[in-house]
């Protein structure tokens, strides 16, 4: 049979400790305005802020004692989400583009293909740049790599080489 106990208490430890759920023996506490106004007992420091209108909330729970703070929790809630989501707006996750090319390159088509290097770079992705080979041409390695050699050269104000040039198979 399940424990009921074990169940609330699962359900009760999501929840943020405030007010009455606050269970320390003794708690820092801290105002409205940030300045610290002592140790108290935590029933002492309910009656505080409920004196005030207001909500007592476990900021640290890890330093010793405790550190609570009297804020009104709505207020307090709706600012750390709000905070919590422009960190994740401004959050940019970089992901790998691939420009490919073969190493009888024209000088047109190379310009287009660092142009789109570019245009990746700028928008905050990395680029792998892949030289193909077809059938013989793979005896003719050393061109690639000056063409390699080029491309970084050519695109050295906006980026850094991670990797020196690889031969993998037929790339």
């Amino acid at each position: 049979m399940l424990d009921k106990s074990k169940k609330f208490k699962k359900r009760n430890s999501d929840q943020p400790l405030i007010n009455e759920r606050i269970k320390y023996s003794k708690v820092r506490l801290i105002d409205m305005l940030g300045s610290q106004l002592g140790i108290y007992s935590s029933n002492e420091a309910i009656e505080i802020a409920f004196k005030q209108g207001l909500d007592l909330v476990v900021i640290s729970d890890k330093s010793d004692p405790p550190v609570c703070r009297i804020v009104d929790y709505g207020k307090y809630k709706f600012a750390r989400e709000k905070k919590a989501k422009e960190a994740r707006k401004k959050q940019h996750n970089a992901s790998l583009k691939e420009v490919k090319m073969r190493y009888k390159i024209e000088e047109h088509d190379y310009r287009v293909r660092i142009n789109q290097a570019l245009r990746f770079l700028k928008s905050g992705d990395k680029v792998k740049v892949t030289v193909m080979f077809r059938g013989r041409e793979i005896q003719h390695c050393n061109l690639a790599i000056e063409l390699l050699n080029k491309m970084a050269q050519d695109l050295n104000t906006l980026a850094e080489i991670q990797q020196p040039p690889t031969q993998d198979g037929k790339t």
